[in-house]
């Protein structure tokens, strides 16, 4: 069942960093031009978009998780008897 959940969750981290690494660019031009109207700014830093990536990797994991979990505890005559 672990190698289940490796398998997915292999596939699931390459594609949610390279997303990651895509949004970066676009997050820190958008944010800046945002943030200038303000009169007390913030700075958006490599730790925010270090920080975005690591709750949308916890939040893939999870969920990718539970999923292959839930699949391998199930009983596949029962999921062949519905098909």
């Amino acid at each position: 069942m672990a190698e289940i959940v490796i398998l997915l969750s292999k596939e699931i981290v390459k594609w949610v960093l390279f997303a990651n690494l895509i949004a970066w660019p676009v997050v820190y031009l958008v944010m800046n031009l945002w943030l200038k109207n303000f009169a007390y700014r913030i700075n958006v830093t490599g730790g925010v978009l270090a920080a975005s990536t690591c709750i949308a990797l916890g939040i893939a994991l999870v969920t990718i998780s539970f999923q292959s979990i839930k699949a391998a505890c199930a009983n596949p005559v029962n999921t062949l008897k519905y098909e």
